[in-house]
């Protein structure tokens, strides 16, 4: 009795704290975001949303223009998505894996109470599955475990007959055969990844280039602001270049807090990246990004955001080395959580979505009013960002803040569809234009 008052008073005043947004999210979007004064608070704010699932028979909303429908249900927390040449669709179930040096302290264990409040607390499945639509009617209808004893796996890459999978301690692969639907071999070792028992941002992504002589590898920080130590943040914040025979990788950009969702695309032969920025600096700030990713560039983290905007948190500065930090291409709103990303040029939309790239936002869990919890799509010209969002799917939080839904990975299907992995809807949506 006494603990559940003391809880229920504690969640009272938290969300009391910290400051309301004084700006609309379309100020922090775009190539030239309004970045105001940081506004942080002794407790931050906390605004979590309920996890739900959705009712039988409702489903997001989908853009005029476009509809929805379910290509696949009854999934164990599917978080990213992989198309193979074939049509066939991985999904990786998935959550962090056991971290108990992992928010630690009183503000930790709130910071734990929320998160399985959301919906984000379920242990890890694991595995992969394989969903495949045999009949082309945009529902999946044969579903089997590819690959199973996995840890918290993430992102795929298919190289020829190589299936990457990065866990979140190591790249490993597998061999793949075309039109398989199990893999019976046992993971084979690439190159280990940062883990231990911190790894405060667990998802692991990894790409190809063109033609697979190289691996890019996101890797997340360790912590929201080097609170833990600037030592524990050794090989974190970066994407590597990895040589898929060998192991060996470089630095190919760093400063990144979080890096999630890569894409290439090809009119320019950019590798863009979406990446969560930090928070307890109020509900403005700071505004998470996507950007075409320059060799060697170093973008912030921890000492500044958004280019040369200094963290004032994190000590000692480093006025030289912020001085070097590069602006990214396009904010993406403070706190949006945008983590998939995918590039589009042609497909089965109507004509406003056919070139530019799909960016899933799982939402905030310190900003009020909420921002993100929706698709969006941002138009491209010439490989380059040339307008403002636009929405592709919404209504995955009622306004008493129950979330039906967040999105997360976002892919294009061989037949020209968006899909979109929900993982506390532990479903795969699928976006097509209106018949």
């Amino acid at each position: 009795m006494y603990t559940r008052c003391f809880v229920v008073l504690a969640i009272a005043g938290l969300t009391a704290c910290g400051a309301s947004a004084r700006l609309p999210v379309s100020a922090g979007e775009g190539p030239h975001p309004v970045i105001p004064a940081p506004a942080p608070s002794l407790v931050p704010q906390v605004n979590y949303v309920k996890g739900k699932g959705w009712p039988k028979g409702e489903h997001p909303i989908p853009a005029e223009g476009l509809s929805v429908s379910p290509f696949a249900t009854g999934l164990d927390h599917p978080r990213w998505i992989y198309v193979l040449p074939n049509g066939d669709v991985l999904i990786a179930e998935t959550n962090a894996p056991r971290r108990p040096e992992n928010n630690p302290g009183i503000k930790g264990w709130f910071t734990n109470y929320f998160t399985k409040r959301a919906g984000g607390a379920v242990p890890s499945a694991n595995r992969i599955t394989l969903l495949r639509d045999t009949d082309g009617d945009g529902v999946a209808d044969v579903r089997s475990v590819f690959l199973a004893g996995l840890t918290s796996p993430f992102g795929m890459a298919l190289v020829g007959h190589t299936l990457y999978i990065a866990n979140t301690n190591a790249l490993v692969k597998v061999p793949y055969t075309d039109g398989a639907t199990t893999v019976t071999a046992s993971p084979g070792n690439v190159t280990d990844l940062p883990a231990g028992r911190l790894n405060h941002h667990w998802t692991k992504n990894v790409i190809s280039n063109t033609d697979g002589s190289k691996l890019y590898v996101a890797i997340g920080s360790n912590s929201n602001a080097a609170e833990f130590g600037i030592e524990r943040e050794r090989d974190r914040a970066r994407i590597w270049e990895v040589d898929p025979a060998t192991g060996a990788h470089r630095d190919f950009a760093t400063g990144l807090r979080n890096p999630v969702g890569l894409a290439w695309v090809p009119e320019t032969g950019k590798l863009w990246v979406a990446v969560n920025e930090r928070d307890e600096l109020g509900s403005d700030l700071v505004p998470d990004y996507m950007t075409a990713v320059t060799d060697g560039a170093f973008y912030g983290f921890p000492y500044s955001y958004f280019g040369k905007h200094v963290d004032r948190r994190v000590k000692p500065y480093k006025p030289d080395l912020v001085a070097t930090a590069l602006t990214p291409d396009y904010a993406l709103g403070p706190h949006t959580a945008s983590l998939g990303l995918a590039y589009t040029n042609g497909n089965s939309l109507p004509a406003r979505f056919h070139s530019g790239m799909f960016v899933g936002q799982h939402g905030s869990w310190n900003r009020v009013p909420r921002s993100g919890y929706k698709v969006i799509f941002v138009p491209f010209a010439a490989g380059l960002p040339s307008g403002d969002p636009i929405d592709v799917l919404a209504g995955f939080v009622k306004d008493n803040g129950d979330a039906l839904g967040r999105p997360v990975g976002v892919a294009i299907d061989k037949r020209g569809g968006l899909l979109v992995v929900d993982d506390v809807g532990n479903s795969v949506w699928r976006v097509t234009g209106s018949h």
